[in-house]
């Protein structure tokens, strides 16, 4: 892929407008532009299609954050776009359900495992305060165990160092365990023994889980009493259509989804067995747009679409094809640097002995790969099914080429003067 010089002046601009206007310049942490190398990488997208995105000032990318993983199918999907625009023509939000409501909580009850009732909300962080209080409703009790992120509601939101604003006493009731640490977590349910409402938890993070290790989550959860939540917000349509549970053989208590369920229009379920799934008609969870028939419409075409073709076999091949293409340009480079992670939901990592390095070499390497025309995320990257094998070596040229100039660097200890705009910063450290 050819190098050239982009213009980021419009974004650059339009940046400066939305830091008078917005706190943070972003509606999401992960989405700022001091997530990436600000300066030197567009700060606002103005349109998608397929695998590609193209910025204010008119450069195309293929993009590998897809929507912080909600693009499963690709952009402007024509049968997703098609559904939506049909139902736009007939309205979004009515004074009593729509029908889609019904429809989409069967087709999710018919291909999740744990799923067999289902309730709607918009986001990920709802559903997983919602399950939460559906578990703290049927067991009466209070405490929570997690492992992986879970969004900004105060139950999470108070064990990360973006605590402030949240009630005193809240951290008491969440205590983290480690993945694939089976005497972890039983430490921490042994020290809470009789009050741990459940354990939630991302079933599949970085990491595969250890043989048995799931199983082991489960059993330990119930011979304490306490629930099972898995978080599938990410690995629901990725890993399998009926996300980690499906693919690992586990079935949790209660699950919640989102992300590419709609593919990418905002839309979250909480799904679980019936005699849980009733304590929503005594908790109090409710939502204006939680039945929004725009995205339900999506859900229903997107759902349709994943049995009609093979997407997630797909997602596996062009994640597979990547890795390895970008394992080869790593030996080929001599660049420290690895391609980790589940093919559908990887991550690229620098591997130098210096933290500070490792990330001022993950910011040329997002500097040099969006000059060639591919965007990243230093968090992790995703794959849309829209993703050809063409794109994916095309993408694998921009990434030897990055390779390579954060090789120079490192052998001419320049990395910082090769950035063209500030390293990328984090929003924490996940658990």
């Amino acid at each position: 892929m050819t190098e050239r010089r982009r213009s980021f002046d419009r974004s650059m601009a339009m940046l400066a407008r939305a830091r008078r206007s917005i706190p943070g310049a972003s509606q999401t942490l992960s989405k700022g532009a001091d997530m990436f190398v600000e300066g030197a990488y567009p700060a606002f997208l103005q349109r998608g299609q397929g695998c590609r995105v193209w910025d204010l000032d008119g450069s195309e990318y293929i993009d590998y954050i897809l929507g912080l993983a909600s693009i499963t199918l690709g952009y402007a999907y024509p049968s997703v776009t098609e559904a939506v625009a049909r139902q736009l023509a007939e309205g979004s939000i009515f004074s009593l359900p729509h029908p889609l409501e019904v429809e989409v909580a069967e087709r999710l009850i018919e291909i999740i495992p744990c799923a067999e009732q289902a309730r709607f909300l918009k986001t990920g962080s709802e559903a997983n305060a919602a399950a939460v209080r559906i578990a703290r409703a049927s067991t009466g009790r209070d405490m929570l165990v997690y492992c992986g992120y879970h969004g900004w509601q105060d139950f999470y939101a108070v064990t990360t160092p973006r605590s402030k604003g949240i009630p005193k006493g809240t951290g008491d009731l969440i205590v983290p365990f480690t993945y694939n640490d089976l005497p972890s977590l039983e430490t921490a349910l042994d020290a809470h023994r009789g009050r741990v409402a459940a354990v939630i938890m991302e079933a599949v993070l970085l990491d595969a889980p250890a043989p048995g290790f799931l199983a082991g989550v489960q059993r330990a959860a119930h011979e304490h009493g306490a629930l099972l939540i898995f978080d599938e917000i990410v690995s629901g349509f990725r890993w399998a259509m009926g996300g980690a549970q499906e693919y690992f053989g586990v079935v949790p208590d209660l699950a919640t989804f989102g992300k590419g369920m709609a593919n990418g229009l905002p839309l979250a379920t909480v799904v679980g067995r019936i005699e849980l799934m009733r304590e929503f008609e005594d908790v109090f969870v409710s939502s204006t747009f939680g039945g929004d028939a725009l995205a339900l419409a999506a859900a229903r075409a997107t759902i349709d679409e994943y049995r009609r073709r093979p997407v997630i076999a797909r997602l596996w091949e062009a994640g597979r094809r990547f890795q390895e293409g970008f394992t080869r340009a790593v030996v080929r480079t001599g660049t420290p640097a690895e391609c980790i992670g589940f093919p559908v939901h990887p991550k690229i990592v620098f591997r130098h002995a210096k933290d500070d390095t490792n990330r001022a070499l993950m910011s040329l390497f997002l500097q040099e790969t969006a000059r060639r025309g591919v965007i990243f995320h230093f968090a992790g990257f995703n794959i849309s099914f829209s993703h050809s094998d063409a794109d994916v070596d095309e993408s694998l040229e921009a990434c030897e080429a990055a390779l390579k100039s954060c090789g120079e660097s490192l052998a001419d200890g320049r990395v910082n003067e090769r950035l063209e705009g500030r390293p990328y910063g984090e929003v924490f450290k996940r658990s």
